[in-house]
């Protein structure tokens, strides 16, 4: 049988994605029980998506996270990739020959010929990787045509923009998710099960850090939407669903070390606090730029312990010597930071798709998370506590 404090990964028949992760420190009956039924729901599930029709893609965006996607999209035998739709040849070019996409297999379009992909009926669903100002507008006319989307956040501009692509999503019946990947990495999932098995106890404060590595572009950055709705979604996103609830106040700090960042009037450096109802404070240490990798770190404290989930390193080994204790840097940037989370979150989508799943990101937390979002922002304006109200904490 499995060995005391092991990892088993499986992975679905004929897929490269790692599905279940199972940490176990010691393999009593219970969990050897709990272990077959899994194992026979993942073959049953397994039998059930091969006998479906593959899934029809468009990919608007083929920019650094457009190309994540796609590679794993490629690689999925799920999935039939009809368009891509980019602006620029020189990445036309470079995506084509990569990844060997040619016609008549995979078209590809400019933006200003996206209205066939709106009209072409073997298009089940749509995966919009383009700049924030596009994404209401790709979102609105894949809903009205039939498309399941697949956005990067924000959904929209403003939550006006955002309200209106839920509520297209309703009116049309079309699965909308928005891409909050933290919540399929399979360490911080691990935490929120944790918390919810009663590990630790009553939750009392949880602390996340995140620094980008390397420091964006100025372009990027014109086009971002800002370090909050940009950034900081990720983080407030996660707390929140770890959580169970939203914040009734928060307060945050910013400053802008860098003096481009400074010129287009948005900050590199900033920290957040919210206090939600059940009196649970949160943190949010956020940066722009760290020069040692990128730093992702999460702490949860309760009354029974405390869970951490550290920096990410590409493997685990140390070495140790007269010198001292070294290891490997931990990840570089986002993409292979992230790698694993961005492919359980993209088989999930196919998924919801193919009306296996349940969407695991709601309307109303993409909307909820928005909303906080902006009252950080406002913090920082008005230098000051911005109390929020909510009608009901739904969207878990």
């Amino acid at each position: 049988g499995p060995s005391a404090d092991c990892e088993a990964r499986f992975l679905y028949k004929n897929s490269a994605i790692s599905i279940l992760n199972v940490h176990c420190g010691h393999w009593d009956k219970p969990k050897r029980i709990k272990y077959k039924s899994e194992m026979e729901g993942i073959q049953s599930k397994s039998n059930v998506v091969e006998s479906l029709p593959e899934v029809g893609i468009a990919i608007f965006g083929l920019g650094r996270i457009g190309t994540i996607h796609l590679d794993n999209l490629r690689r999925n035998p799920r999935v039939n990739i009809l368009y891509c739709v980019e602006e620029s040849s020189e990445r036309v070019n470079y995506v084509r020959n990569k990844w060997k996409l040619f016609e008549p297999e995979t078209t590809f379009l400019k933006p200003s010929e996206q209205d066939k992909v709106f009209k072409d009926k073997r298009i089940d669903a749509v995966l919009i990787c383009t700049p924030t100002f596009t994404h209401e507008e790709i979102c609105l006319k894949s809903l009205e045509s039939g498309k399941a989307v697949f956005c990067e956040k924000p959904l929209a501009l403003d939550d006006d923009g955002i309200e209106r692509c839920l509520e297209a999503a309703k009116k049309y019946k079309r699965p909308l998710l928005c891409a909050f990947n933290r919540r399929f990495d399979p360490g911080l999932r691990s935490v929120k099960d944790r918390i919810e098995s009663g590990e630790i106890g009553q939750v009392q404060v949880i602390k996340t850090c995140s620094r980008d590595s390397p420091k964006p572009s100025v372009d990027y950055l014109k086009i971002s939407g800002g370090i909050f709705h940009d950034c900081a979604v990720h983080d407030i996103d996660y707390i929140c669903w770890i959580l169970g609830e939203y914040p009734c106040s928060v307060s945050s700090f910013a400053h802008a070390h860098y003096d481009d960042i400074k010129e287009l009037g948005d900050h590199d450096t900033v920290c957040i606090i919210m206090k939600f109802p059940s009196g649970k404070l949160a943190t949010v240490d956020l940066s722009r730029c760290a020069v040692y990798g990128y730093d992702q770190r999460v702490e949860v404290f309760g009354n029974n312990g405390m869970l951490t989930c550290g920096e990410q390193r590409p493997t685990g080994v140390r070495c140790h010597n007269g010198k001292g204790a070294t290891s490997v840097p931990i990840f570089f940037s986002f993409a292979s930071r992230y790698q694993e989370s961005y492919a359980i979150e993209m088989e999930h989508f196919l998924s919801v798709v193919q009306g296996l799943e349940e969407c695991n990101v709601k309307g109303e937390s993409i909307l909820a998370v928005s909303k906080i979002a902006s009252a950080c922002e406002e913090s920082v304006r008005e230098g000051k506590v911005i109390p929020l109200k909510w009608d009901c904490q739904n969207g878990f």
